[in-house]
């Protein structure tokens, strides 16, 4: 994987691409909030000789630091699909974790008819029919309710709280010690905020192309699991539960998650790349 990146006003992008071949489908990774591109190392390592693939910092994250945070989840979209133009990609499978999954929807908001496939893995949908108001009240109040706790603790926290498994509890941890306190809980406090003004947008988020769901069974961040649930009995989506897994399942079990992955890959229509 070849790093890269992509200057804006804001700050600069950084992201990662194999060698990319016009007639190959692209996957598109996308990592969650205060995660960076290593979240997915074990899904590179099994489809790098397959597939296009490209992954980013999110703004803000990791390498893509010093950003401004004054952007919209919608902003990240945008900038995603530039990234894609940059890169010469179009149709792109994405697979989102967490917030990965929120900018998915986002981005096929945006670009309706662009998108090949959708796979989101521990993340939850963005219509505003899902979240109650006490739920968006909450989401913009995580800043000063992280900030109660000494660091330590929050790390402790984060990484347990994402993982089941010690090699995704150790890369959490690498994650969360890559940042001062401070810049993770306004990280973590504006990635919140973005998502409840997402949800607050109260639009469409149509999913228009194949899509299927990833969920750990240990999942416990928010209600993540009920989510998942609730929106694949709505949608009419195929859901895949991961035994012992948290809500990174894609690194407690990558074996696993990756077999899916290729599955449905393996079965989307050829698409103009």
């Amino acid at each position: 994987m070849t790093e890269k990146i992509f200057e804006m006003a804001s700050g600069t992008l950084h992201y990662w691409t194999n060698d990319i071949f016009p007639n190959r489908k692209t996957l598109v990774f996308l990592p969650g909030l205060t995660a960076d591109h290593h979240l997915f190392d074990r899904q590179i390592e099994a489809f790098e000789k397959e597939y296009n693939l490209l992954t980013w910092d999110a703004p803000g994250h990791a390498a893509s630091r010093p950003f401004r945070l004054d952007f919209s989840l919608m902003d990240k979209a945008v900038w995603l699909h530039a990234i894609l133009e940059k890169e010469e990609i179009t149709h792109p499978v994405l697979i989102g974790q967490s917030m990965g999954g929120y900018v998915s929807q986002c981005f096929m908001q945006k670009y309706p008819g662009e998108t090949a496939g959708f796979i989101s893995i521990d993340s939850a949908p963005l219509k505003r029919s899902y979240v109650t108001g006490a739920e968006i009240w909450l989401l913009k109040r995580t800043e000063p309710m992280y900030r109660a706790f000494p660091w330590n603790t929050l790390k402790r926290i984060g990484a347990n709280g994402c993982a089941v498994s010690g090699y995704g509890r150790k890369l959490m941890r690498f994650f969360l010690d890559s940042y001062t306190q401070d810049e993770y809980c306004k990280l973590s406090g504006h990635g919140m905020k973005l998502l409840a003004d997402a949800m607050e947008a109260d639009l469409p988020y149509v999913i228009d192309c194949p899509a299927i769901l990833i969920c750990g069974e240990r999942d416990h961040a928010g209600s993540a699991k009920s989510y998942n649930r609730r929106w694949a009995k709505k949608e009419g989506l195929r859901i895949f539960w991961i035994k012992d897994a948290g809500h990174n399942s894609n690194t407690d079990k990558p074996e696993e998650v990756n077999q899916i992955i290729r599955e449905f890959v393996t079965s989307l229509k050829e698409a103009s790349l």
